[in-house]
């Protein structure tokens, strides 16, 4: 199993799993925010469900063991390739039309991605599930009676228009890196015939539009005024 950590191949195959990991996750993510949109009861029950409890705990420290791999391995594979360029990388060459931007750039859209994901964390996780695994083992830290109010956090966040605009920004780099990264992360683990190659790009830009779309259905909703805090039940 060696091979998996090191050779290139082994090394890809590591990423573009812990990619699909992160695509389904993003998924189930997504849907869970627009219940927000629906019920305010519906999201906070959902928060409560996911909070301090054994399973949850489990999935966050897989969910973070999954970022954490997905983020060293984007770094070892992108500085093997600037190696392996050596000083030709610095050349300048003719755009290549069967080459995407979004593939040209996938690491500097995963720094953009993980700059904001460290906020989101700040203000969510760190407000939410942390405070209550704190408080079960006796530490006083943060506000416990807001630890399972995701919808009042919501409205604090994204009644400001400018954390709107940032949060569509961030989604727009996440889309960018989607289109790219599921089919890239298939073609890894073998779904590379020339049938399947096509179908799972027009799949990746589906999937990656599905997602995003539902996470901008919060801003957008902010933005234009669709939704306030006695829509939501504050």
């Amino acid at each position: 199993m060696s091979w998996l950590i090191n050779s290139s191949i082994g090394r890809k195959m590591i990423m573009s799993i812990s990619g699909l990991f992160l695509v389904l996750f993003l998924l189930f993510h997504s849907l869970m925010n627009v219940v927000v949109l629906i019920s305010a009861e519906g999201y906070d029950a959902i928060v409560g469900f996911l909070g301090a409890n054994w399973y949850a705990l489990i999935a966050t420290v897989v969910l973070a063991s999954g970022f954490i791999i997905h983020i060293i391995y984007a770094v070892i594979l992108t500085l093997q390739n600037m190696k392996a360029r050596g000083p030709s990388r610095y050349a300048v060459s003719k755009p290549q039309r069967t080459v995407s931007w979004a593939s040209k750039n996938m690491f500097v859209l995963g720094v953009i991605i993980l700059g904001f994901l460290l906020l989101h964390l700040f203000h969510f996780w760190y407000k939410m599930q942390l405070v209550e695994v704190m408080h079960i083992i006796g530490v006083e830290f943060g506000n416990i009676s807001e630890a399972t109010k995701g919808v009042l956090l919501i409205e604090q966040l994204f009644k400001n228009p400018i954390y709107c605009v940032i949060y569509l920004a961030w989604l727009v780099a996440i889309w960018f890196h989607l289109t790219h990264g599921f089919w890239s992360a298939m073609h890894t683990l073998g779904w590379s015939n020339q049938v399947w190659l096509p179908r799972l790009k027009k799949l990746s830009y589906v999937l990656a539009t599905i997602i995003c779309l539902l996470f901008a259905a919060i801003p957008v909703a902010y933005l234009l005024g669709f939704t306030n805090a006695a829509y939501l039940g504050l």
